[in-house]
């Protein structure tokens, strides 16, 4: 991993290849904030706009060929989520991608595990045949998860996408549409740290794979106390994790 910009740096300004949005500017003028929005949130997630980097709202708007009030809306949806975020006194012009920070990742991993935690405890909650089904699935996902631990080389996204069918089979399981659109709103933005730092995380999942053993033992015994406990656990080792790596690594868009 690189090492974090030195204070002081100015900070890398979005260009028109990272902006490219394929087919969003033939789309109904309607539909344009969410199908930017839902474009930069993925190339933030992705790194592919990196944190720290200058979003310049006519830049956007000149490579889409739109006005820049669709624009503006997707920044501000995004600023109000913490994808990007403006210094003090600045205009819209002025957002940048939100840094990655040690302080960051632990508030926002241990946010997920208590929206997961919520969404494990109604799955303990559900009739025993459902549970069941639901069980065979995650035991399913875990051995993946395992298998792809092992392998050699790991592919880093397969391990992250595996880990991510897994959490969210368990809040889709019994959530109702607040906490599943809590969960989408915030789950995105720890991608961005696993995804990032992954390759420094992947030593050793056997600790991952027991606690999701722990996870699925409590959902299939119907234990909803254990079972959202046993989930925000688990994101509080991955919070601990991620904190130590980025105090080797560096965080990312912090200067």
């Amino acid at each position: 991993m690189t090492p974090a910009r030195k204070s002081g740096s100015r900070a890398p300004i979005a260009t028109s290849s990272d902006l490219s949005m394929g087919s969003a500017a033939d789309a109904p003028h309607g539909s344009r904030p969410e199908q930017v929005y839902s474009r930069l949130r993925d190339l933030i997630v992705q790194g592919l706009l990196a944190p720290g980097s200058r979003i310049v709202e006519t830049e956007i708007a000149s490579r889409l060929g739109i006005s820049r009030t669709p624009v503006r809306e997707a920044l501000q949806r995004l600023q109000q989520e913490g994808y990007v975020m403006g210094s003090p006194g600045s205009q819209q012009s002025r957002l940048t991608v939100a840094p990655l920070t040690r302080d960051d990742v632990y508030e926002l991993l241990n946010i997920v595990g208590a929206l997961e935690g919520l969404g494990a405890r109604g799955a303990a909650s559900m009739p025993a045949a459902d549970r069941r089904t639901l069980v065979r699935d995650l035991k399913a996902l875990n051995a993946e998860f395992h298998r792809a631990g092992k392998a050699t080389p790991i592919d880093h996204g397969n391990l992250y996408d595996v880990d991510e069918q897994f959490h969210r089979r368990i809040v889709e399981a019994s959530a109702g549409p607040r906490l599943l659109a809590l969960h989408d709103a915030v789950k995105p933005q720890a991608e961005r740290y696993i995804r990032m730092y992954i390759s420094m995380l992947t030593g050793d999942i056997r600790t991952s794979v027991y606690e999701h053993d722990i996870i699925t033992t409590a959902i299939e015994e119907g234990r909803a106390d254990d079972a959202e406990l046993a989930v925000q656990v688990n994101w509080r080792h991955a919070a601990d994790r991620l904190s130590k790596v980025i105090a080797v690594a560096g965080e990312r868009g912090s200067w």
